[in-house]
């Protein structure tokens, strides 16, 4: 592939985002395309040691704020005319009530994913306090004489030192899927972003 054909599809990969982060960007990989061929390589070579313009494409879709999308998806490609601000106005209590609900159930849903990691944390962080407090709790029944109250407080603090040990995988293997799920999320949203702007 050639530093033309290069960037043009990485410019058409791009067009969802606003022109002047196009404009950087395709600067940035014109002049690395060119760095790369004063050293000795071909301009195909030189393309190729870059990589594929989708995973450029998704490096600098996670690096974009999903604010910025935003921004270059509402901005209007001309100004309104005044029947369709009226339309806009009328329309507005059952448009902007649907986006909210939309919007609510979406930072619902989020919440209620990260809640339950924090549950889950917080089951693990009581199971260590309980196995703490059952073997002191045991210790000073043993010392007070009450051998088998302080075994039994002892044995319970131990099952809960276990259980403890048997949830913390499970504990991070949810945040880190949470995390992972979140980050995913918000990839795709993105990409749609992209992907009407190359309907432009």
């Amino acid at each position: 592939m050639t530093k033309k054909q290069f960037l043009d599809r990485l410019g058409k990969s791009l067009s969802g985002l606003p022109q002047e982060d196009i404009s950087e960007r395709l600067t940035f990989y014109g002049e690395m395309i060119d760095d790369r061929a004063e050293e000795g390589l071909t301009e195909e070579e030189a393309v190729a040691g870059i990589g594929s313009v989708e995973d450029i494409t998704a490096q600098i879709l996670e690096e974009t704020p999903f604010a910025r999308l935003v921004k270059e998806r509402v901005k209007p490609k001309r100004r309104m005319t005044a029947w369709e601000i009226a339309l806009l106005a009328v329309g507005s209590p059952v448009w902007l009530s649907l986006l909210i609900a939309l919007l609510a159930v979406a930072l619902s849903l989020y919440v209620v994913f990260w809640a339950a990691v924090i549950c889950l944390w917080a089951a693990e962080v009581s199971l260590i306090a309980c196995a703490l407090a059952g073997a002191a709790a045991g210790i000073l029944q043993i010392c007070l004489g009450r051998f088998w109250q302080g075994v039994a407080l002892a044995g319970a603090g131990c099952v809960c030192a276990g259980l403890a040990v048997l949830l913390y995988p499970v504990c991070k293997a949810v945040t880190k899927a949470t995390w992972t799920a979140g980050k995913k999320i918000m990839k795709g949203i993105k990409k749609l972003f992209l992907r009407k702007g190359n309907q432009k």
